[in-house]
């Protein structure tokens, strides 16, 4: 086997990964073009409290999030047991509670970027739109969104690549299981603690670092691709 082949486990992790950060923006996106409407369109009391809590995974260690999620949504905790007597659905130690903490982990990357394409909208458009009748949903969707697309399309790009790369809170929230919750960041910290893993570790990191760049060249040359469209 050549020093890059990867090993059936290696290739189950990177898979889990791209299936789990893949999910976790898809799930969070919606919310996400909500949430960053709300913050630069509307004024209303507990702005700066629903900002603050929308950005505090940022300041926070991720096990400390991984943690409040595992009370919220464990076995015991409230949301957890509400989803399984209602839905059957089982969060903790999951591929959807990796998605969940990935998601939670990301979604302030997501609402910064979505925010200031809102922001930089013309309300002037929206105004204009307004007075030839059309209601605030059809102003939405038919001048606002068109227009916050790059910040869309950016803001997702690099919540995936977080998600991609998030450790702390899954790790604390879902453990490190194999086949189930061991993401790609996850089996390199195994790899690192185990005697003549160090070429394997090298592995996923190198897949890694290439993996982040591609999201992030990505992210800037679709926005700009459609900013161009659009001013053309």
């Amino acid at each position: 086997m050549s020093w890059f082949s990867l090993t059936p486990v290696e290739i189950e992790a990177l898979k889990l990964s791209l299936w789990v950060s893949g999910w976790a923006v898809a799930v969070s996106l919606p919310f996400g073009v909500l949430a960053a409407w709300m913050l630069a369109r509307l004024k209303f009391p507990g702005k700066s409290v629903l900002d603050g809590l929308i950005h505090l995974p940022l300041v926070l260690p991720p096990v400390v999030v991984g943690y409040l999620l595992l009370v919220l949504f464990g076995s015991r905790g409230f949301l957890g047991q509400w989803l399984h007597k209602a839905f059957g659905i089982t969060i903790i130690f999951t591929w959807k509670g990796a998605a969940l903490a990935s998601a939670v982990m990301a979604f302030p990357l997501l609402v910064r970027a979505v925010r200031l394409s809102i922001e930089s909208v013309d309300r002037g458009l929206e105004a204009a739109a307004r007075t030839l009748g059309a209601g605030p949903l059809r102003v939405f969707f038919t001048v606002t969104l068109p227009l916050m697309i790059p910040g869309v399309i950016a803001g997702g790009i690099l919540a995936f690549a977080r998600s991609l790369g998030e450790f702390g809170a899954t790790i604390t929230f879902v453990s490190n299981i194999q086949g189930e919750t061991q993401t790609l960041p996850l089996a390199l910290y195994t790899l690192t603690q185990v005697p003549g893993g160090e070429w394997a570790a090298m592995r996923l990191c190198i897949i890694a670092v290439v993996l982040g760049m591609a999201a992030l060249v990505a992210s800037e040359f679709l926005a700009r691709r459609y900013a161009a469209r659009m001013e053309g």
